[in-house]
């Protein structure tokens, strides 16, 4: 697996262990519908959150979650509809982005839920 494969994965690890210790159930991970692929579909209440990971080696490029592009959100939306109704959920819905800096000096999480409306 190439190694920018297995730092995504290990950060996937990070935002699932850094959810449930805050209280969050885990739904599913790696959840696909088409072209989209949600990392993490975690609840809190009665909200269900779709969540994106980005995990970088450094922050020299900007914030991880900045590299989320317009056609990827409009992919996890639409990944995200199509699970609510095909489990036929009545619950809230919001976008996360847990954003992963991890090296051999440090891990650093940052958690900006509702973010699709902070960029």
């Amino acid at each position: 697996m190439a190694q920018h494969n297995e730092l995504g994965k290990e950060g996937e690890q990070i935002a699932v262990d850094f959810l449930l210790k805050k209280g969050f159930k885990i739904k599913e991970c790696n959840w696909r519908f088409k072209k989209a692929e949600i990392d993490i579909i975690a609840q809190i209440e009665n909200i269900l959150i779709a969540v994106e990971v980005k995990t970088r080696s450094t922050d020299d490029f900007g914030d991880p979650q900045e590299f989320i592009k317009p056609k990827q959100k409009n992919l996890l939306i639409t990944a995200m509809d199509e699970y609510v109704i095909s489990n036929d959920l009545d619950v809230e819905v919001r976008f996360d982005v847990i954003g992963i800096i991890k090296n051999q000096k440090e891990t650093k999480i940052e958690h900006l839920e509702d973010a699709f409306f902070h960029f």
